[in-house]
């Protein structure tokens, strides 16, 4: 890799912090390329990304981003999870990790806040930001439900009310 490329590669990974939610350091102990695959396959479902990166570069384009913390993390062979949603990157790869043992979650970063191992896993267990939505807005559109069913029903009583007299009437 000669200096040109470091530096668009360092240049790509101070973009992606300053874009992203969440990141997630993982250590790879020799998975396979369909292990490989099948890990940026998941990370790409949940809305996330996978990055391999040297850490002397990932050194560099971390200092001056509030993911600075995250630099003692980076020793062996580490790679990066992120995403924009901050629990999309821990969910894919706390659920990876469970199917095999040559995938290591180290730590991570959420904007400036260190997480530990169990602080990613209590991260991958809170609902991701679309579940949340999807709640609110079911918070939302119940009380409307509600109330039209409140404005709706006195008119039905009357209309069976009325269908009962009709049918009394015809007997």
């Amino acid at each position: 890799m000669d200096r040109a490329q470091k530096a668009e590669a360092v240049a790509t990974l101070k973009q992606t912090f300053e874009e992203v939610g969440v990141v997630v350091i993982t250590r790879n102990l020799g998975m396979s390329v369909a292990q490989s695959t099948a890990l940026r396959g998941r990370m790409r479902d949940a809305g996330a990304s996978y990055k391999v990166a040297k850490n002397t570069l990932t050194l560099i384009a971390v200092e001056g981003t509030t993911y600075a913390p995250i630099s003692d993390m980076l020793t062996g062979p580490t790679a990066l999870a992120t995403s924009t949603d901050p629990v999309a990157a821990a969910k894919a790869a706390v659920d990876f990790a469970k199917t095999t043992d040559r995938f290591e979650i180290v730590g991570g970063a959420m904007g400036d806040t260190l997480l530990d191992v169990n602080g990613v896993k209590a991260l991958a267990e809170l609902p991701s930001l679309d579940e949340l939505r999807a709640k609110i807005i079911g918070l939302v559109n119940a009380p409307a439900t509600k109330i039209a069913r409140v404005l709706n029903e006195p008119a039905a009583k009357l209309a069976r009310v009325f269908g009962a007299y009709a049918t009394k009437e015809d007997a």
